[in-house]
């Protein structure tokens, strides 16, 4: 009897006809043809910290915890398994004297979950993880075994980089990174209207900066990372509640081993328009929300890229995050701010929950027809695509929203 599979929030749990942790790419290649031959569905999963339906299927469900490890490849370049987790991937990098050149705030996602959803940092000069991948390694729907790289096929890349899950399922990544180095964050308490003031000066003065905003309080805390010796030694309003120096990969991820779960909703908005849509979403929670929404806001700066599917492509973006205790009510304090999201030119984090569906998200995206193109070329029979997916990427197939 197949087990029940459960994200990491515990919002989204579906019963996978089965669970499979192939031991390599035979094993791998072997099921998918198998499942290509029953008609079968096969969707990859990682960690488990997306809080979206993008996993979740009747069929079969791959766990890729068995590729793992961190391999140098000459240059700044290293192998990284597809189910390595972040925490592993910066501790092999760090031996290896490499460094990713930016990290998002958790370390329990695996490698290419992480990637292929938009998983991203903050800083606005630093772009998504997933630009970092310049080759990838992948079992097709036909069950061969296939390989990419950004100089011989690159617009391949531009769709691999953040694929969902859909173009194949990837063994092995190929990043290109940066010397080892180290960075020292400070945590700063302040008001938010403080903030707000001196926010343009903040982002420009850092190499990542963002902020967390507490609705009961309306204060904030800011984070600043910079290289050791570089940066303001002061926020004249703000007080310094924590200060510490180590290597990139242990700073950048700020809340390590979470205890206390929550949900998420996240948009990315043009960066000319992050302070005016932040301002609105704080207003209607202090009008609506305040009373039980208690956990925090987060705003975090992202440079532009060329991932089709990225939520920064082609413009400098602003993410503007929502979360909730996980054991409390979500759905309504999520739908009741997204209109203000999404009036701004949000785009919603493919790993967090969001209600828009295909026919809404195609015209945020000017590559989102490329990707589609390129999708149905490497899977022409929906291998990977779940109701869920097929809703977004195929609609006039017809499936449940």
């Amino acid at each position: 009897m197949p087990h029940e599979w459960s994200n990491w929030s515990g919002s989204v749990r579906f019963q996978p006809s089965r669970l499979e942790k192939p031991r390599d790419e035979g094993e791998l290649a072997a099921m998918v043809r198998r499942a290509a031959e029953q008609g079968r569905i096969v969707r990859p999963v990682g960690a488990g910290h997306s809080s979206s339906r993008l996993v979740e299927t009747e069929d079969v469900l791959v766990s890729l915890e068995n590729f793992r490890g961190v391999e140098p490849c000459g240059g700044v370049d290293a192998i990284v398994g597809a189910g390595t987790t972040i925490e592993e991937m910066n501790k092999g990098l760090w031996k290896a004297g490499l460094a990713m050149h930016n990290l998002g705030d958790v370390d329990m996602q695996h490698a290419a979950g992480a990637t292929a959803t938009g998983t991203h940092g903050t800083g606005k000069d630093l772009p998504i993880l997933a630009n970092a991948v310049v080759g990838v390694r992948m079992v097709t729907a036909a069950g061969a075994i296939s390989t990419f790289n950004i100089d011989e096929h690159p617009d391949m890349l531009k769709a691999c980089r953040v694929s969902l899950g859909t173009l194949g399922i990837f063994t092995q990544l190929r990043l290109r990174l940066l010397p080892a180095f180290e960075l020292r964050r400070r945590e700063w308490w302040g008001h938010v209207e403080d903030c707000l003031a001196n926010l343009d000066e903040l982002v420009a003065r850092h190499r990542n900066f963002d902020f967390y905003w507490y609705p009961r309080r309306d204060e904030v805390r800011m984070r600043t990372w910079n290289p050791p010796g570089v940066g303001p030694e002061h926020l004249p309003f703000a007080r310094c509640a924590e200060d510490v120096t180590g290597p990139s990969g242990e700073v950048l991820p700020g809340h390590s081993g979470i205890k206390r779960k929550f949900e998420e909703t996240e948009y990315s908005v043009p960066a000319e328009a992050g302070p005016a849509c932040f301002r609105e979403v704080r207003n209607r929670v202090r009008e609506r929300h305040r009373k039980w929404v208690c956990w925090r806001t987060l705003y975090r700066t992202v440079a532009a890229d060329d991932a089709f599917l990225s939520h920064a492509h082609g413009r400098p973006t602003v993410t503007i995050s929502l979360h909730q205790n996980a054991q409390l009510p979500y759905k309504e304090y999520f739908a009741d701010l997204e209109p203000i999201l999404r009036a701004h030119g949000g785009r919603p984090h493919w790993g967090k929950k969001f209600n828009m569906t295909g026919a809404e998200l195609k015209p945020l995206y000017p590559m989102w027809d490329r990707f589609r193109e390129v999708r149905r070329r490497m899977d022409p029979d929906g291998r990977f695509l779940s109701p869920f997916m097929r809703s977004l990427f195929e609609p006039d197939e017809g499936s449940a929203q």
